[in-house]
């Protein structure tokens, strides 16, 4: 079996996996890491959106050989010094979750988006598409602006 070498929430790792293995169960199953969550299989729910290089993908329906060598962050990755990401801090403030399951998924591509355009519309934020069965949607649009204005204040 090929080894896989892959830089995951900042450290480098090496793994016995498949080059068509996809990259979730990689994570999951090999690595140990389950905030990513297993939902659709098909780059439909989301729910285990993460970030390849700093840009929001699906692990679920990308193979582990088409990310070797890059670097990989996970929800588990966002606050590496125990200091909550603005979008984590949002998502505490104003109770976003019900049951929970999507919110590492929605968490990942707000800080993804949140990253490529520091002031989303709503339309933009609706864009991401991850899908959330307690509708949320409100909470979760809310919590993206707080986040955006809190970014906004610390770069003054």
């Amino acid at each position: 079996m090929p080894t896989q070498n892959l830089t995951v929430n900042g450290k480098q790792v090496s793994v016995d996996a498949p080059d068509d293995m996809a990259l979730l169960w990689v994570l999951r199953d090999k690595l140990g890491i389950t905030g990513p969550k297993y939902g659709c299989g098909i780059n439909v729910c989301k729910a285990c959106t993460c970030h390849v290089n700093g840009k929001a993908f699906t692990p679920c329906s990308t193979t582990v050989a088409t990310v070797r060598g890059q670097h990989i962050t996970t929800i588990e990755g966002l606050a590496p010094n125990g200091q909550l990401h603005p979008v984590q801090q949002a998502w505490l403030d104003l109770d976003v979750s019900q049951c929970g399951f999507c919110q590492p998924g929605q968490i990942m591509a707000a800080v993804a988006l949140l990253n490529r355009n520091p002031n989303p519309t709503d339309a933009e934020i609706d864009a991401l598409d991850n899908v959330c069965r307690c509708g949320t949607y409100g909470r979760i649009r809310a919590a993206i602006k707080l986040a955006a204005s809190r970014m906004a204040g610390a770069a003054r």
